[in-house]
């Protein structure tokens, strides 16, 4: 690979060729942003709204955790990007994280932690557009509230292959307490935005309604059938009146719960068996509303989030099933035989395996989400002023813009 200054010389070659200089590029493309309205009106909106989603869970009793930038492991994600940088330090390879999702779980171990929150980083090398258009939502490296959740269930294996009735009972009741939870967490930080930035709403051109409880909700299993695979949320959108709605029932990540998924006789569910009623994630989904009218822009998911797989055996299927690793682990005696096999998941799945002194598993019971900053932002200040997501950020890092990002 070229050296940065390599890089930068031929990218400011080609910029002279075309006529221009180098500071007509970073006046035009970054001095320009950040010297307009747009900026502050929408980092003062930020300001309040993760001020409110800090209070709000830390009123809920949650406990703010570290960064973790980089791990032997991270988010396999569903969706394809790039694979993520790898970093090597004191001869060990680490890639830096797509999101914190196995470092959240790990946080919970301790009973004593009702749940945790972090302003997580998120690494995501998203492909730029195939037909090089402005899809406007995408960064590369952008800032999460994740949050995870104790449910405290005490659910064992035999439970969750004989009892599925009482299963699905309590795994019902979670799913709307953790439903409540966001909805209550979203109001909080609208509540705080209407109170504080009212001059910074109409220099943008935006309102903005605090929803009631509660958020509509569809599956996306209906709302496929209705509009077909493409645009699901702006087609949702349409039909619903408010700003906030729910998609929930979405097949995705491996540790977002599918239950029943391992069966009594140790078989499995077929894969066109599953059902929106098995799958216990959801999406919040928000749009933007005009100022003075009754328009709202195409709604956007902003927060993805699920009950999480927490038995060490159907992690693990799950696992080999999404094709994240190659083989099952083998544990004997503490010590994990195939650990060369597993790659960054050997501490991982060890952790899962463990047991306490009365043969309980460490591995918690637990249920969350995260929330996407400058998504939101975008998703809820898109208007005359706001037109992509670089338009609410100082340095964002948008794949369908530059060929290379300067700062």
């Amino acid at each position: 690979m070229a050296s940065i200054g390599e890089e930068l010389f031929r990218f400011q070659a080609a910029i002279v060729q075309s006529g221009n200089s180098f500071e007509d590029f970073i006046r035009q493309n970054y001095v320009r942003n950040w010297m307009n309205d747009t900026i502050p009106a929408a980092m003062a909106v930020r300001t309040s709204m993760v001020t409110a989603i800090h209070n709000f869970l830390v009123d809920e009793g949650l406990m703010n955790l570290e960064r973790v930038q980089m791990s032997p492991v991270t988010d396999p994600l569903a969706h394809d990007v790039e694979h993520v940088p790898t970093i090597h330090y004191k001869g060990m390879p680490y890639v830096s994280t797509h999101s914190m999702i196995y470092s959240k779980f790990l946080a919970c171990f301790n009973p004593a932690i009702k749940g945790i929150f972090v302003d997580s980083p998120n690494i995501r090398l998203e492909l730029e557009s195939p037909y090089r258009q402005q899809r406007g939502k995408y960064l590369i490296d952008f800032s999460q509230i994740d949050i995870e959740l104790r449910r405290n269930r005490g659910i064992d294996l035999a439970t969750y292959k004989s009892s599925p009735k009482k299963v699905q009972a309590i795994l019902r009741e979670d799913y709307e307490k953790i439903i409540d939870f966001f909805e209550r967490m979203i109001i909080a930080a609208c509540t705080r935005i209407v109170e504080k930035n009212e001059t910074e709403l109409k220099t943008l051109g935006i309102a903005i309604e605090v929803p009631k409880q509660p958020f509509p909700r569809v599956t996306l299993a209906e709302s496929v059938k209705k509009f077909g695979k493409a645009a699901v949320e702006a087609q949702v959108g349409e039909t619903i009146a408010g700003q906030f709605f729910w998609i929930t029932g979405l097949m995705r990540e491996n540790y977002d719960l599918i239950y029943p998924y391992l069966l009594p006789d140790g078989s499995k569910v077929p894969l066109d068996a599953f059902t929106s009623d098995m799958i216990y994630n959801y999406d919040i989904c928000a749009k933007s509303l005009l100022r003075g009218t009754n328009k709202y822009t195409p709604a956007l998911e902003i927060l993805s989030g699920a009950i999480r797989e927490w038995l060490y055996e159907p992690i693990v299927q799950r696992l080999l099933d999404n094709r994240i690793i190659a083989e099952a682990p083998v544990f004997r005696a503490g010590v994990l035989e195939n650990i060369e096999a597993m790659q960054g998941y050997g501490p991982f799945l060890t952790a899962v395996h463990m047991k306490d002194s009365e043969g309980r598993p460490y591995f918690p019971e637990t249920m969350g989400g995260g929330i996407g900053v400058e998504r939101t932002l975008y998703a809820l200040l898109k208007g005359a002023k706001v037109e992509k997501i670089d338009d609410v950020t100082c340095f964002g890092k948008n794949p369908d813009t530059f060929p290379i990002f300067l700062f």
